[in-house]
């Protein structure tokens, strides 16, 4: 909806892979599990995230296991005839532990795996499962745009939940900590809204051009869409361009060639096939609407991935494989002059939602709190395991 508006979502590139989906069905296995003592094993049978984080090993965050997984796959050891995933055991725990610490793991595994837990490991492997960017807001869940070197807030627009980007979680999002998206924004936004909206308000009259005729001529455009690509066809070509060019490893080779290819994507939209012209029920239809969504987002994260030229957080390059700040922050910060081409910014990107060209500026990260007396700004560190 922000990008058919005109304005610009924020850091789609760092997208948050969940470590144990369920292998073929993409369903996510709680890290509960691991924290109740359940652990991952490769081919070898071989506890390996003792290698990837010694100290905190499977209950490392999210990103370090996901590319810990993704390493034991490439290098041979992974599960299965294809070796093309790994095992979360939880067979050596009291069955009747999971049953009281881990409702309907027990069932999920059995629905979507065919595996006893009490007796079988699971298969799992890294899926898509969270993204720290959204739609750029202030901590008072205002939707802000950044213009002339300053945030501008967008008059009656608010955003909240895990499509916002208020960007507490940075690059990386810890575990539970999307509740605050909507438990503490949310509220931000009600409070915001009584503050500053009155029952009775006026408001301006409705522009003819955003009177709403467009999306319904867009609504039939696609219903009446007579080309050669279904659309189940494109979003598969679509689903696999960013599997295969956005995953849990990137390089600029890779992304550059997923630029090209989800550019391609974006133009075959204009062949797409709807077979069902009805208005009932169509499920066709809906399908083609969620790919038009599916599609600006994806742009997006392609073009903002391939423009990031350091690792930081769930954006983990292998030819850019450190974190790129303003200041070298594993050293006293006298003395030291601050890097120009530094990454510690926030990326905005704007996709045409009629030809999808794509363009991305960048914003400062706010590093200051509210009020320095109550809570004093911590200045960043870097993450060691």
């Amino acid at each position: 909806m922000l990008s058919r508006a005109g304005l610009s979502n924020q850091d789609l590139e760092f997208v948050q892979f969940h470590p144990t989906g369920i292998y073929g069905a993409g369903c996510l296995i709680t890290e509960g599990c691991r924290g109740e003592g359940g652990f991952l094993i490769n081919a070898n049978g071989e506890r390996f995230m003792e290698r990837y984080a010694p100290n905190a090993k499977d209950l490392a965050s999210r990103d370090v296991v996901s590319r810990a997984i993704t390493i034991e796959i490439r290098e041979g050891r992974g599960c299965g005839p294809e070796k093309d995933h790994v095992f979360l055991q939880l067979h050596h725990l009291p069955a009747e532990q999971l049953h009281k610490r881990l409702p309907g793991i027990s069932e999920t595994a059995r629905v979507f795996a065919g595996v006893d837990v009490t007796k079988d490991p699971i298969p799992v492997l890294p899926t898509v499962h969270y993204n720290m960017g959204g739609v750029p807001t202030n901590y008072r869940g205002q939707v802000v745009q950044h213009r002339n070197g300053r945030d501008v807030i967008v008059p009656g627009l608010y955003a909240c939940g895990e499509g916002a980007s208020a960007s507490v979680h940075g690059a990386n999002r810890l575990g539970a900590n999307s509740l605050l998206d909507i438990v503490v924004f949310g509220r931000a936004c009600a409070l915001t809204i009584a503050d500053l909206h009155k029952p009775g308000e006026k408001f301006p009259d409705l522009d003819q051009s955003c009177s709403g005729d467009a999306s319904v001529a867009n609504v039939d455009t696609l219903r009446h869409a007579n080309g050669s690509t279904p659309t189940a066809v494109l979003r598969t070509q679509m689903q696999k361009t960013m599997q295969a060019h956005a995953a849990v490893f990137r390089d600029g080779p890779t992304l550059q060639q997923g630029v090209k290819l989800i550019d391609d994507c974006f133009r075959a939209q204009k062949d797409l096939k709807v077979h069902d012209r009805g208005l009932i029920w169509n499920s066709d239809l809906v399908e083609t609407l969620e790919l038009q969504n599916l599609m600006l987002n994806a742009v997006q994260t392609l073009y903002s991935a391939e423009a990031r030229k350091e690792s930081r957080g769930a954006h983990a390059r292998e030819d850019f494989k450190d974190r790129v700040d303003e200041y070298d922050y594993s050293k006293p910060l006298q003395g030291q002059a601050m890097r120009k081409d530094h990454w510690r910014k926030h990326t905005l990107s704007i996709t045409d939602q009629y030809t999808g060209k794509t363009t991305l500026t960048y914003r400062p990260v706010i590093d200051r709190t509210l009020d320095k007396d109550k809570f004093d700004t911590l200045p960043p560190m870097l993450r060691k395991y």
